[in-house]
């Protein structure tokens, strides 16, 4: 985008709620491998010159300058503010982002676990549910218009579930915007920003383009040129620099690899991002998930459409479904995270101390920063570990049914009087 349209001043709004079990602002959590704090920044950098912070919208300040409002927690992608910035500035009146109540992506997938997005009603278009981001031509002014944004849904499925394990499932789908936006404000929510909205909306948009003649003439040449099958070509692999791929591994895109990147023999890959210096080993599984900076996984370690933080790492023979994982955290080898409830129930978790059915029919657990977890663990679906927490588990707690608080961490449990814990943890386990 040329520079000249560089002229929006970006005014941000700062959430200080902390984000459960990760106990830090949701604007601190990483989304498609990036702070959501930078991914903001960068899908506004083409826009904006400039940046003020303030706490409600209120304090916004009364010059007169072009100017887009938003809370640090929302999660939007590039195509989503490239037509809201495009409608409004046509437009050429104060303007707040909408949905309708109707659309399949924000009722299916972002309606649940949260208050950002809203039903209000009174407005001439009928009932609309509104967000926290606003589009002001000439500075503040009072009582915005909505501008409604359709997120251009597309249903695609992702597994079938056998009759007689439930038998009102059949097939599990997602609602995959091509506009993607979402408040968040629990760990479910970095779940669906990184996946559903994420990574496999994307494989959804490259679907889409190789509908078009001239990207899938891209995508057949550079696949010929390269030797590579359709879905291996490098229109749709990204690859950094000094990356080691072993011949007998797979990779399918839309994949983006990072720098200084190590995938083993019979690595198998499929839609994912993984950031710079990683190291997948022989036989790994990565499918639909994000793998973030410094990530270790030794062999036959498996993510189904999972975010792993920065330099964590997944022990052999263990599998993550739909999780979560925070940065500098261990997982034992062969711990299962479990995504469906085998009692016939919907799947529920805490949302401000209360349980609160996810919306989702399966779900992964969620693992907070700096844990470790012992092996052979099983974790129930929808089951949070909060940060800082040790968890070895004796015979008689291999399974986790409930949520660990750090209250119930093994490195609090103090025998003969020996500290267990590092120092940078002194002061927080003397308070217990």
């Amino acid at each position: 985008m040329p520079a000249k349209e560089r002229t929006l001043r970006r005014v941000v709004i700062r959430d200080q709620r902390e984000l459960p079990p990760f106990n830090e602002p949701a604007r601190d959590q990483r989304v498609l491998n990036k702070p959501l704090w930078l991914h903001q920044r960068d899908v506004l950098a083409a826009y904006t010159r400039e940046e003020r912070e303030i706490p409600t919208i209120e304090a916004m300040p009364g010059d007169h300058i072009e100017s887009i409002v938003y809370r640090d927690n929302l999660f939007f992608d590039q195509a989503f503010i490239d037509y809201f910035l495009k409608r409004a500035r046509a437009l050429g009146k104060a303007c707040r982002v909408a949905f309708s109540p109707n659309d399949p992506a924000i009722k299916t997938h972002a309606l649940q676990l949260q208050t950002g997005i809203r039903l209000e009603k009174g407005f001439t278009e009928g009932d609309l549910l509104i967000a926290d981001l606003w589009y002001f031509p000439h500075g503040k002014e009072p009582n915005p218009r909505p501008l409604v944004v359709d997120t251009l849904a597309k249903e695609v499925g992702y597994y079938n579930v056998p009759k007689y394990m439930a038998p009102n499932q059949g097939d599990l789908t997602y609602q995959l915007p091509l506009r993607a936006f979402l408040s968040i404000e629990h760990w479910v929510h970095l779940f669906i920003a990184n996946v559903p909205f994420g990574v496999f909306a994307a494989g959804a948009r490259a679907e889409k383009g190789l509908e078009g003649t001239r990207f899938k003439l891209k995508v057949l040449i550079s696949s010929l040129l390269q030797r590579k099958l359709l879905m291996s070509s490098p229109a749709l692999v990204k690859v950094g620099k000094d990356v080691r791929i072993d011949p007998t591994a797979v990779i399918h895109g839309p994949t983006t690899i990072g720098n200084n990147v190590f995938i083993g023999p019979g690595a198998v890959i499929d839609n994912c991002i993984i950031g710079n210096n990683v190291s997948v080993a022989q036989g790994c599984q990565l499918m639909l998930s994000v793998v973030g900076d410094g990530a270790f996984l030794p062999f036959r370690a498996a993510l189904f459409m999972t975010t792993l933080g920065e330099n964590s790492m997944v022990a052999q023979n263990t599998c993550l479904q739909m999780c979560v994982v925070g940065r500098d955290t261990f997982i034992g080898a062969g711990s299962t995270f479990t995504d469906f409830n085998m009692v016939s129930k919907p799947i529920r978790t805490i949302y401000r101390d209360q349980l609160v059915e996810v919306g989702l029919p399966v779900i992964g657990g969620c693992v907070g920063h700096h844990c470790r977890l012992g092996a052979g663990l099983t974790i129930f679906p929808a089951r949070t570990i909060e940060s800082d927490v040790m968890l070895v588990g004796s015979r008689a707690e291999r399974v986790i049914t409930h949520n660990v608080t750090y209250a119930d961490s093994d490195h609090l449990k103090i025998p003969n009087g020996e500290v267990l814990f590092p120092p940078q943890y002194q002061k927080r386990a003397e308070s217990w």
